[in-house]
């Protein structure tokens, strides 16, 4: 078979399994229309033959000839693939025993899981890289050995057989096919394919068109259309390296043009497409399972997140606009004279966007669960796609949207089950409860050191990791810890949730920033490093909400909401994002020497510091500084001698 019909028979496999994927996962999740109901299917089957079909997806899309697999990378998935089906195979008859009567595990029940969880590493190491995977060896090694570790690592011998068998397959509760999963498939995927409709629909295009034509006479005006475009794309497609590749495209040639350097104009837009998964109301999904783990509302999740959201996005810009004043850029006449002015056509383009968006809220306002909302969303999506006329000529289009769709869920679903493998390894063996007492013995009830232990976590394993799989992994380690030292079950896992969305742009693995770069032309290590510069707000916030939770906006166990409260930490925020930023960017109305920065970083610390005056004392120095530097107080002579001292 020669190249370009091998190519075109893995495409039309590939096309027919993400069909089948996605129609076969939202059947499951349909809800009741009158007397009709198809799903919610029986566990006991519906699991393991959805994973089954994501396996093989899976496959076929590493099958692509294109990519020149070798032959052994081949040769090893087609092993994965025949452990995973073996393993979907023997889970549908041992579920149904389990709910019969006792079922009891042996060697052959072992090997079968064993073989699964190989499976599952292999095609995880495949698609999204080593880290999670050696993760995976790691918690099965220890599973299987524990009992021979010395001292407090030493785990009960309670059959090898049995631990295997249960924590990493057979198991409705842990394993491949365990609650994360049952998660994932139920309230992640509806939403994962709605996202794959709406960027397939030629929405984003309007938008992006809209955003640069708005933002055309200002200086930093690609910069900002970038940070408008791909932050409210990027809660859809819950995929920072995807939204950099989809809109950066567009945006980096049109910031670079402006005057920015490459590195920077890559930074803008990995900065602004990775905080796309903290903006609400869809977040990427990620905030889907954050909700389930936590045990709160959804609606609750969005809550919390809008005040960190939004400041992050306002610090993104304010970064942006002392980067101008730093460089000089001004706007171009000619550039505004050819900025495409959007046509009617863009506007009414961007119903297929606000219009899901909004249906979403107004749902969850009123009490319908997260998947009943995405499937009501996606069900207003397709007759408003018909708005814009190539999908009125190609409705066709709509069907590759879905089989996109499926396939995206696929690739995500074996970090998912990566993860799971870590999780029951941890569960099993009491690692977190032992990590959790570790770590109060250590750090003597330091609550600032056990939020940077679970920061360093976060970015460690979101190398090269979608932030989903790299928060549900922290969460289980870290989060009893955190607990432990008394922060209440939503801000801690509102914190680990945002530092595993930052880890995109984080050296030396940010793939965000590495996505941007290759578009930009710059170099990758120092996109990398102006996105977490740019970006510095997604690792600050946590740790100002984690000291003020009253930031979340929302009653939590051992907090009250409180409008004065609230109002006096929204003042500090509004105050520190300029002065935060013009320190990082060293440039206010004129560059600022040591000095000054050192300044304006320590005010910014103690406008957090929750015992004491601190915060005032931090609040009325970053005000004057600001005032200072602007020669309305005269102070500004003053504050450069200091730093010549």
């Amino acid at each position: 078979m020669n190249t370009s019909l091998a190519a075109t028979v893995q495409k039309s496999i590939a096309f027919v399994l993400g069909i089948v994927v996605a129609f076969y996962g939202l059947a499951n999740i349909l809800p009741a229309i009158g007397d009709f109901r198809l799903g919610p299917f029986p566990m006991h089957w519906f699991r393991p033959t959805f994973f089954a079909l994501c396996v093989a997806m899976v496959l076929v899309d590493l099958a692509d000839s294109s990519k020149k697999t070798p032959w052994w990378v081949l040769l090893t998935g087609l092993a994965a693939t025949a452990g995973l089906f073996w393993g979907s195979f023997e889970f549908y008859f041992v579920a149904r025993d389990i709910d019969d009567a006792m079922f009891l595990f042996g060697s052959y029940e072992m090997w079968v899981a064993v073989c699964s969880a190989a499976g599952a590493l292999f095609f995880c190491w495949r698609i999204w890289g080593i880290p999670v995977a050696i993760l995976g060896v790691i918690g099965i090694a220890y599973m299987w050995t524990g009992h021979l570790w010395p001292g407090p690592l030493r785990t009960v011998n309670s059959g090898i057989e049995e631990m295997l068998a249960q924590n990493l397959l057979f198991s409705l509760d842990t394993g491949i096919m365990g609650s994360t999963f049952s998660i994932v498939i139920t309230t992640v995927f509806p939403f994962i394919i709605l996202g794959a409709v709406l960027e397939g629909v030629g929405a984003g295009e309007s938008m992006i068109r809209i955003a640069f034509y708005w933002m055309r006479r200002t200086a930093g005006g690609p910069a900002y259309a970038a940070v408008m475009s791909s932050g409210l794309f990027g809660t859809v497609s819950g995929s920072a390296v995807a939204n950099v590749v989809g809109t950066g495209v567009v945006t980096i040639p049109m910031i670079m043009r402006r005057g920015f350097t490459k590195s920077f104009a890559g930074a803008v837009e990995a900065s602004a497409s990775s905080g796309g998964q903290i903006m609400p109301p869809i977040m990427g999904a990620a905030a889907l399972v954050m909700a389930d783990f936590a045990g709160v509302g959804y609606l609750t999740v969005i809550v919390a997140v809008l005040v960190p959201a939004v400041a992050y996005y306002v610090s993104v810009c304010t970064m942006i606009y002392f980067e101008t004043k730093r460089l000089g850029i001004q706007p171009n006449e000619e550039d505004i004279a050819n900025t495409p002015v959007p046509e009617r056509q863009d506007y009414l383009n961007l119903l297929m966007i606000f219009g899901p968006l909004l249906v979403i809220v107004v749902l969850l306002i009123r009490g319908m669960s997260p998947s009943g909302a995405s499937i009501t969303a996606l069900a207003l999506l397709f007759p408003l796609s018909f708005i814009n006329p190539e999908i009125r000529k190609q409705p066709a289009r709509l069907i590759k949207c879905l089989s996109d769709g499926g396939s995206t869920f696929a690739g995500l679903l074996m970090a998912i089950a990566a993860v799971s493998i870590v999780i029951s390894a941890l569960s099993a063996t009491g690692v977190p409860v032992k990590f959790g007492v570790l770590l109060n013995s250590v750090v003597t009830d330091s609550l600032m050191i056990s939020l940077i232990v679970a920061a360093v976590g976060c970015v460690i394993l979101g190398m090269g990791m979608p932030t989903l799989p790299a928060y549900v992994t922290v969460a289980t380690i870290a989060i009893p810890a955190m607990q432990m030292l008394g922060l209440d079950t939503l801000t801690a896992h509102m914190f680990v949730f945002m530092i595993a969305v930052g880890s995109a742009i984080t050296p030396p693995v940010a793939i965000a920033a590495y996505a941007a770069a290759t578009i930009s032309g710059g170099k990758p290590i120092k996109t990398s490093v102006d996105a977490s510069r740019i970006g510095i707000m997604i690792f600050l916030i946590p740790f100002m909400f984690a000291y003020n939770p009253m930031m979340l906006s929302v009653d939590q166990e051992n907090i009250q909401f409180a409008w004065l409260p609230w109002a006096w930490l929204m003042l500090k925020l509004i105050v520190s994002i300029p002065v935060l930023s013009s320190a990082l960017i060293g440039f206010d109305k004129s560059k600022l020497n040591i000095f000054e920065i050192a300044l304006r970083i320590s005010c910014v610390v103690l406008m957090f510091v929750p015992d004491g005056y601190w915060d005032l004392v931090g609040l009325g120095a970053a005000v004057l500084i600001l005032l200072a530097h602007r020669r309305i107080l005269g102070f500004n002579s003053l504050i450069k001698e200091g730093g010549a001292l």
